[in-house]
């Protein structure tokens, strides 16, 4: 029995959904989302809330179940609300600065690191050790976040690097730190 599978989702003011064939189309104030799913995987839309069926009991259309509620769950979401990735640096001499259409990460390289902004998300940086992702697909965002922290992540014996806001690094103990 999937839970997530069976959960009504909700739709908000503004927020429309359609199907047609294997896509599933959601429009909403701040854009539009397409993605394909499984043709086993049914939804019924009355009024604003949207109850999702699977064709047969098949271990793999129930995995499919849930995962399509929480990507349409996700969709919804996005383009109502929108989704957010802050990052921080921390490290002597790490900052980031957006010159134009890129993000430059001064990360204790001898270059500066560039990224090209993407298309339907935004990068802001409020302060030069912050740096914020926004967009309306929940996916594009944290892949952006991800490859954004990959440039220097953090290391468990300073705790220098790009983290997520709220992320534990685990410290480790130096060799003379007994």
């Amino acid at each position: 029995m999937s839970r997530i599978g069976n959960k009504v989702l909700t739709l908000p003011a503004g927020v429309e959904i359609a199907r047609e064939g294997d896509v599933v189309t959601v429009k909403g104030p701040k854009g539009e989302l397409s993605r394909e799913v499984a043709s086993e995987i049914a939804f019924t839309v009355e009024g604003n809330e949207v109850t999702f069926t699977r064709s047969s009991d098949d271990g793999k259309i129930k995995a499919l179940h849930g995962t399509t509620r929480a990507n349409v769950a996700n969709m919804v979401e996005g383009v109502s609300e929108g989704f957010k990735k802050t990052l921080k640096l921390v490290g002597v001499g790490y900052r980031a600065a957006k010159q134009g259409n890129k993000l430059v990460l001064n990360v204790g390289y001898s270059h500066p690191v560039e990224f090209e902004d993407r298309n339907e998300m935004t990068v802001e940086v409020p302060d030069s050790v912050t740096v914020i992702v926004s967009g309306i697909s929940k996916q594009k965002v944290g892949d952006f976040a991800a490859e954004i922290r990959s440039v220097r992540a953090p290391e468990p014996y300073k705790g220098k690097g790009i983290r997520y806001e709220n992320e534990n690094v685990a410290r480790k103990e130096g060799k003379t730190g007994k």
